[in-house]
């Protein structure tokens, strides 16, 4: 899967999902579980989330900028060398965007 493919997969799930982009929260990690499940507090199930790989950390800072480009939430420099996940998240009243 192309970066392209990455970020249009991402971008036609949140147009499904509703909200603006400010609505929704974008990163970058190495583990899409852990960074969504736990630290962000979103629901595996009632939540509007994704993540894809982007195959390298170059890839997914790429993909990161696009999306916070456009007026989501998040910010750059996260992640190591490992990072190659994409994630998004409809932020709700019970989520943790720090």
């Amino acid at each position: 899967m192309t970066i392209q493919q990455v970020v249009s997969e991402i971008l036609t799930y949140i147009r499904n999902n509703g909200g603006r982009y400010a609505d929704w929260y974008a990163g970058i990690t190495s583990d899409p579980q852990q960074r969504l499940f736990v630290e962000h507090a979103v629901k595996k199930s009632g939540d509007a989330w994704i993540s894809r790989d982007a195959e390298n950390e170059t890839m997914a800072r790429y993909a990161e900028k696009q999306f916070l480009d456009l007026g989501m939430i998040g910010d750059v420099g996260g992640g190591d060398s490992t990072t190659r996940y994409v994630y998004a998240y409809k932020i709700g009243p019970h989520t943790k965007e720090a």
